[in-house]
């Protein structure tokens, strides 16, 4: 029996009178990198935020490593080991990039003050541009940005939301190579929302699709054949 560290069963969501998730039921291995697929506005990015706490659920379970955590607030769930990059990145421009990245800090468990050093061998970038503030960045820089400062606090778990979106091709490559090195060399459990199929080809195990707010097809990464991607994927 393969160890999961993401159980999801059953859950169901309403924005107000809306109907927005139908008994979704998600599992994810420890290591794996899953693709979340699927058609805009069919419950890719809700499912995250429901994940993270950021809405509530009206029903189902949510087990992280083993624990119930559907009921858990969204900061406590950044401090049981979940990195969460969201859509649009929300970095804090007027900060600096130094400051965004000790903002992420503050979820540790073990009150580490310090940045870690394997932010700055991942991206590069951001020590050189440490006093810059965040909003003087590229589009692609403010990525690496947000996805370091999910990393500083060493998750368990790393959620992204269409990490490329709006990102010029160099980079994206680069936060593949990032993607590919955390979960193949560190073993680092990875969920990502991404409507680019090479990219999700290239650094995905295994994917989910999401239709209407339903799962509706589950496999290995090999499986995503002709069909399923004309059926639900393509526009």
């Amino acid at each position: 029996m393969t160890d999961s560290i993401l159980k999801i069963s059953g859950l169901n969501q309403y924005y107000g009178e809306s109907h927005t998730l139908w008994d979704v039921s998600l599992e994810i291995s420890t290591g794996n990198c899953t693709c979340l697929m699927g058609r805009n506005g069919m419950g890719k990015t809700t499912l995250l935020k429901s994940i993270m706490g950021l809405l509530p659920v009206k029903s189902g379970t949510i087990e992280f490593d083993g624990q119930d955590i559907a009921g858990l607030p969204a900061d406590k769930r950044a401090h049981i080991g979940i990195g969460y990059v969201p859509q649009g990145r929300e970095i804090f421009g007027q900060l600096t990039v130094e400051e965004n990245l000790q903002i992420g800090l503050q979820a540790r468990p073990d009150n580490k003050k310090e940045i870690p050093e394997r932010i700055y061998e991942l991206f590069p970038v951001l020590k050189d541009m440490l006093k810059r503030r965040g909003g003087d960045l590229s589009g692609g820089q403010q990525q690496q940005l947000a996805i370091g400062r999910a990393l500083v606090i060493e998750p368990k778990l790393l959620i992204l939301d269409e990490p490329c979106e709006g990102i010029q091709p160099n980079i994206v490559h680069q936060i593949g190579d990032v993607i590919l090195k955390l979960n193949k060399e560190e073993n680092l459990t990875v969920l990502l929302v991404e409507q680019k199929l090479p990219f999700a080809r290239r650094v995905g195990k295994e994917f989910t699709i999401m239709n209407n707010g339903r799962s509706v097809a589950h496999g290995v990464m090999q499986d995503l054949n002709d069909d399923l991607i004309k059926q639900h994927l393509t526009v």
